[in-house]
């Protein structure tokens, strides 16, 4: 059972900057494809970013495009999100997921993800 853990989160102001982290607890899952999904108050959960197994491709939802920034490292087993720019719609709570899917892709739709973390509190004030 591979569990990820993420770290980061916090209390920002509008339009400071926070970098979360997510380190898989198995070294079998570093090349793993992830992503990254938030749940507001009240709303369902959504997709944020994702990436496939070496970094050569990335996808982003449309509110975050140029202000966040997914990556990897998987010498250290642990995917980033770098989050500037924030906005109060940002404030969520952070969940980091892993799918045995195919390296090659990434994966946007939460069904396609097979493992997930407890998620981290980001909260931007205005």
């Amino acid at each position: 059972q591979v569990q990820l853990v993420e770290s980061g989160g916090g209390l920002v102001q509008a339009g400071g900057s926070l970098r979360l982290s997510c380190a898989a607890s198995r070294r079998a899952f570093s090349t793993y494809p992830k992503g990254w999904f938030r749940q507001a108050p009240g709303k369902e959960r959504e997709f944020v970013a994702a990436i496939n197994w070496n970094g050569a491709h990335t996808y982003y939802r449309d509110s975050v495009k140029g202000r966040f920034t997914i990556s990897r490292d998987n010498a250290k087993n642990t995917v980033y999100l770098q989050m500037n720019s924030l906005k109060p719609e940002d404030t969520a709570v952070y969940y980091c997921a892993a799918t045995s899917g195919s390296g090659t892709y990434y994966y946007y739709t939460e069904d396609e993800y097979d493992y997930w973390g407890q998620g981290t509190q980001v909260t931007v004030s205005s």
